[in-house]
């Protein structure tokens, strides 16, 4: 199993969700945050304030979880992330990032995406906000646009019938590099977040064991975000999706760092 789910409780207080150590958090990382950057955020009518949603977004920098999790935080709602289990493991940021229901999930290993998928319809049913990055990854893309996602998305949001918004932000690659980590803060940048309206999964309703349909939906997914990331980046994506699964890199991990 995952973890012994915190989220399984339902949320409560504002931003929903929010908790002690939610509260002493925001006291030290907003200020921090609103010192590194400015933001614009969009879209923020489409997030549900109350009832399980899943959020979805692009990703391209190690700062991607804080923006995203800044720009939910003013929209009303205390995310719930699936992260990789290494984290849990740093001192003092585990305890944190447990204290605050997040989820640890072993990628790649045996069960991994059972867990992850019982975590997450675990935090949905108890009627938080649970963050997904279809991806799995920073994206390998050279131009970092979305690339190929998996299918663990398509099949929560099938299985669950919840609200999918899909979101796209841009600018935190400006302050921390993809898999960079050394910080640009000077000159002060801005980071952008934009959230559409809410995806249509029921073409795929009851299909959740037929890769297939999973595949499509899945597709389905990544365009939403895609196209909220062109309004963002005020260009066109490529035509052809960058595909991790048909190149020599690993699946996870710095492959940066590996090849250096």
């Amino acid at each position: 199993m995952a973890s012994k789910i915190q989220s399984a409780v339902p949320p409560k207080g504002y931003p929903l969700g929010a908790n002690r150590t939610w509260r002493l958090g925001s006291l030290v990382l907003l200020p921090l945050l609103n010192a590194i950057y400015s933001h614009d955020w969009k879209g923020g009518r489409n997030i549900p304030s109350t009832g399980p949603v899943i959020v979805i977004s692009n990703h391209i920098s190690y700062l991607d979880p804080f923006v995203f999790t800044h720009f939910l935080y003013s929209q009303g709602r205390a995310v719930r992330f699936l992260a990789k289990d290494s984290i849990f493991r740093v001192p003092v940021i585990g305890s944190i990032l447990r204290g605050g229901g997040q989820v640890p999930v072993k990628r790649e290993s045996r069960g991994a995406s059972t867990d992850a998928l019982f975590a997450a319809q675990q935090a949905l049913s108890a009627g938080h906000c649970v963050g997904f990055y279809p991806e799995g990854t920073l994206t390998r893309d050279p131009g970092i646009w979305p690339m190929e996602a998996k299918t663990g998305l398509a099949r929560l949001a099938v299985l669950t019938k919840v609200p999918v918004i899909p979101c796209a932000q841009w600018g935190a690659q400006a302050i921390l590099e993809p898999y960079g980590r050394s910080f640009k803060i000077f000159p002060r940048r801005r980071v952008s977040v934009l959230a559409g309206e809410a995806l249509d999964f029921s073409p795929w309703f009851g299909k959740h064991d037929d890769q297939v349909a999973m595949m499509e939906a899945t597709r389905y997914a990544m365009k939403g975000i895609t196209s909220l990331l062109e309004v963002l980046r005020a260009e066109s994506a490529p035509e052809v999706i960058f595909d991790p699964r048909q190149s020599a890199l690993p699946r996870t991990g710095n492959f940066k760092k590996r090849t250096k």
